[in-house]
């Protein structure tokens, strides 16, 4: 019997990754090695502090997540949310391992940098529409940063705008309909908005110093919900770029993708398969995928 179509997926920030490390340690030693070299100390144990801990540690647990794959498991496309991008070229044969774990420790420390000293962050929006997203935004002069699923989006921008963009959308919900929740995300910095714009030129400075190689199966950016054509600019650009992974979704789904696989940590992104594709089921690695020939 068919399993289906399958899309691999991989998640950035946000997706737990502290107690991961005995798994990366099991599967892949060296990794976790040479990240603690780079990192200079545990990138696991401090990956709830800062970005610049949180990304290497993020890119270490989903490589981890598919090299733990059965070798015979065939993927139509896959995709990666923010970080995930890198991870995604990885397992695509884009990116060696190790680069991508260079790129994801300088991306990480870039991106904390460009936080320093500005009091930003992002909030998640829970059951609004379009309409109400927009004029929070404009009210508050925020940045649309995540086009997640319909009816979740993330804003991001200056902290105290943030709080009161929350309160607005509270009392927003007209009498009888069910209220907008806006939950204040627990970052230190407004990601995928020119707020992070010092953070891409030296990021595509990096990006120059690695092998790029073509992807031998799709990958489906998170900016422009294609697949990726100039790796090198696309990365560097999507710092600074919504995240269009509603978008990014239906693409994989026009490529007939109907079963989907997140191989990082944590099951973020698991659960928006069905808030974006209600028709389509997601594997467990773990489980699932055992039987696959």
């Amino acid at each position: 019997m068919s399993i289906g179509v399958i899309a691999g997926l991989f998640p950035g920030q946000g997706s737990h990754a502290g107690a991961l490390r005995g798994r990366v340690a099991r599967v892949d030693p060296e990794l976790l090695a040479e990240c603690d070299a780079l990192v200079g100390e545990d990138a696991f144990a401090r990956a709830g502090e800062s970005t610049r801990f949180a990304q290497p540690a993020i890119f270490c647990a989903s490589i981890a997540g598919w090299l733990e794959r059965p070798r015979s498991l065939g993927l139509v496309a896959l995709a990666g949310h923010s970080l995930g991008e890198l991870s995604a070229l990885v397992a695509a044969g884009a990116l060696d391992t190790r680069a991508g774990l260079r790129l994801a420790v300088r991306r990480g420390e870039l991106m904390a940098a460009a936080c320093d000293g500005r009091e930003e962050s992002m909030i998640a929006l829970l059951g609004a529409s379009e309409e109400q997203v927009a004029s929070l935004a404009a009210a508050h002069e925020l940045v649309l940063a995540n086009d997640n699923a319909p009816g979740q989006v993330v804003l991001a921008g200056p902290l105290e705008r943030l709080r009161a963009a929350s309160r607005a959308a509270r009392a927003s919900s007209p009498q009888g309909e069910q209220r907008v929740k806006a939950i204040l995300l627990d970052v230190a910095g407004a990601f995928h908005t020119p707020a992070m714009a010092s953070a891409v030129a030296p990021f595509r400075a990096e990006l120059e110093q690695v092998e790029v190689g073509e992807p031998a199966i799709p990958v489906i950016s998170g900016s422009t919900a294609k697949p990726f054509t100039d790796i090198r600019a696309e990365l560097a650009e999507a710092i600074v770029t919504p995240v269009r992974w509603r978008e990014a979704m239906l693409a994989l789904s026009a490529l007939g993708a109907d079963k989907f696989v997140d191989f990082g940590p944590g099951e973020v992104l698991a659960r928006l398969v069905k808030r974006n594709l209600p028709q389509a089921s997601v594997l467990d690695a773990s489980e699932e995928l055992s039987g696959v020939a």
